[in-house]
């Protein structure tokens, strides 16, 4: 009776860790790297670590959870978008439209902003340790 009892836990348990939990759709993220245009997508825990998104258009994409460590998101428009718990460590947002965007505790490390525009932009909880921030309405201790 025990052996039944714990093989379905384990099988129970490896399908819990085996299905995607509001995970990035795969074709947006191809999407996205191969034109630069994703509006409205769904990226939620996407990893794009040092992708080139100059100029990405990103208007009410799904970004919660997303690793963008060290990603040049330079004049990119991330309108409305949704960063929640997005990691963007060492990025380069400068010129980039955060307007009506949610950075709730967004970890903006060591990450270059100059000249963003965050009207509207929700900046409660994000971290800006070593970051470097002039021209926009991000200040340590967010919004």
């Amino acid at each position: 009776m025990k052996f039944g009892v714990l093989t379905a836990v384990g099988v129970l348990v490896s399908a819990a860790i085996a299905l995607p939990v509001n995970a990035a759709d795969p074709a947006q993220v191809q999407q996205l790297l191969e034109t630069g245009a994703c509006a409205g997508c769904d990226l939620r825990g996407a990893d794009l670590t040092g992708a080139h998104l100059i100029g990405a258009d990103l208007r009410n994409a799904n970004l919660e959870r997303a690793i963008l460590v060290n990603v040049n998101l330079e004049g990119a428009d991330l309108t409305g978008a949704n960063l929640t718990n997005a990691n963007l460590t060492g990025a380069f947002a400068t010129n980039a439209s955060l307007t009506q965007a949610n950075l709730t505790n967004a970890n903006l490390t060591d990450a270059t902003v100059h000249q963003a525009d965050t009207a509207g932009a929700i900046l409660t909880g994000i971290n800006l340790t070593g970051a470097e921030v002039w021209g926009s309405d991000i200040n340590v201790g967010g919004d």
